[in-house]
């Protein structure tokens, strides 16, 4: 079992910055490649951004691409979610999730999820 545990939202302009992290436990962090999800109010959730098991390789949702940089440190067990440039369409709840597998934007793909950090940007 993993256990995923998200910090970092809040409440920011449009225009700022925020950074999101996923702290894992449970069995090794670096067997697992990571996404990070998001669910905006009223709609599905949808993939974001992953990285693979040792963090060379990055994948990322054409809206977010830019923006976004996702990140790991196997060290400290942590995935992290730089987000820059953040736009009110940003704003929803982001999730954290683990697969034992190559990196995907499939979600359900993933097998371990955290609670989520809600991300709300205005306008």
């Amino acid at each position: 079992q993993v256990q995923l545990v998200e910090s970092g939202g809040g409440l920011v302009q449009a225009g700022g910055s925020l950074k999101l992290s996923c702290a894992a436990s449970g069995r090794p962090f670096s067997w697992y490649a990571m996404g990070w999800f998001r669910q905006a109010p009223g709609k599905e959730r949808e993939f974001a951004a992953a990285i693979s098991r040792s963090g060379g390789s990055t994948y990322y949702a054409n809206s977010v691409k830019g923006r976004f940089t996702i990140s790991r440190d196997n060290a400290k067990n942590t995935v992290y979610l730089q987000m820059n440039s953040l736009k009110p369409e940003d704003t929803a709840v982001y999730y954290c999730a683990a697969r034992s597998g190559p990196a995907t934007s499939g979600e359900r793909e993933y097998d371990y999820w955290g609670q989520g950090t809600q991300v709300t940007v205005s306008s």
